[in-house]
């Protein structure tokens, strides 16, 4: 599909606004992940320890009252959210919550059976983290994150050039930092499906990436005449329309776990979303423009122009 048709817009020329955007936006997502590295972030119970349950009621059960009672029986630091499709409850419950990991649980289903009595419900599931393995999660998690972006620079390096490997690892790591900064601002909560969702979304825009290489490489091959922001910018053009349709139906099947995948992947679906758009705008102005500053300044040191 050609969208766009044929278009000539100067990517590279505005790299210095482009920088500026992305230098505020890796600033923001290095405070945020200092943060969660910390765990000072709003933390899952997946990397602080805790307890998770899903309890489905055999009539509606109102917010207020659940939190109520289970204020009442000693569980005070609890997070609530109702998945109106078929009377379900998600409790999560923090490790300092008022009962011991392991008793939550059990905490958790005396309240309930003693307050709403006239109300039966079943427990759909139960997942309960100790603090220990909460923070060895968290650790490892982080040391995963860090590990795909290594395979990603030697893998574009081997495949292209170092110089183009350098521009897809900066922008993979900006679309990452964008979406803990993104999280941490909102006080969304750091679980393993945001993790999942950062290690998809730098799937997503590494793929974006490569397909703007290959252009950039081909063109180069072709020996084409012209400055190599010239060669750079007339790749991308040839690549846009490619690349917003691509972006576009990966953002509406997003959008619509957004809308109605339910509370439980609410989260995840929303890092795809903010992943989405910002893997786009990355791969055409951060990855391009590094990679265009790199090879102009080789140029330079071996006396050619840029």
């Amino acid at each position: 599909m050609h969208l766009l048709g044929k278009t000539n817009i100067d990517f590279i020329g505005k790299r210095n606004i482009s920088f500026v955007i992305s230098s505020i936006i890796a600033i923001l997502g290095i405070i945020g992940l200092v943060q969660i590295t910390r765990g000072a972030a709003n933390m899952g119970i997946d990397f602080s320890g805790g307890t998770s349950m899903q309890l489905k009621f055999a009539k509606p059960i109102a917010m207020a009252d659940a939190r109520t009672a289970l204020h009442k029986h000693g569980i005070a630091r609890v997070d609530l959210q109702e998945i109106k499709e078929g009377n379900k409850l998600l409790i999560k419950i923090d490790k300092n919550a008022g009962a011991a990991v392991g008793k939550s649980a059990d905490a958790v289903k005396a309240s309930f059976t003693s307050e709403f009595a006239d109300n039966p419900y079943v427990v759909e599931s139960t997942t309960e983290i100790g603090p220990s393995i909460g923070d060895k999660l968290r650790k490892d998690t982080l040391v995963a994150v860090a590990i795909s972006l290594l395979g990603i620079i030697l893998y574009i390096a081997w495949r292209f050039d170092f110089k183009f490997g350098i521009g897809a690892t900066v922008a993979t790591i900006h679309d990452c930092l964008a979406m803990f900064a993104v999280f941490y601002l909102f006080n969304k909560e750091i679980n393993l499906l945001f993790i999942t969702a950062v290690l998809t979304i730098a799937g997503y825009s590494l793929t974006d990436t490569v397909v703007v290489f290959d252009r950039i490489r081909e063109n180069l091959h072709k020996n084409l005449k012209g400055a190599m922001q010239t060669i750079f910018n007339a790749s991308i053009n040839e690549v846009l329309s490619r690349t917003i349709v691509t972006s576009t139906t990966v953002f509406l099947a997003a959008a619509s776990l957004f809308l109605f995948g339910g509370e439980v992947i609410h989260d995840f679906s929303l890092a795809l979303l903010v992943g989405v758009l910002v893997g786009t705008y990355s791969s055409v102005f951060v990855a391009s423009p590094i990679v265009v500053l790199l090879e102009n300044r080789a140029l330079v040191k071996q006396g050619g122009k840029a």
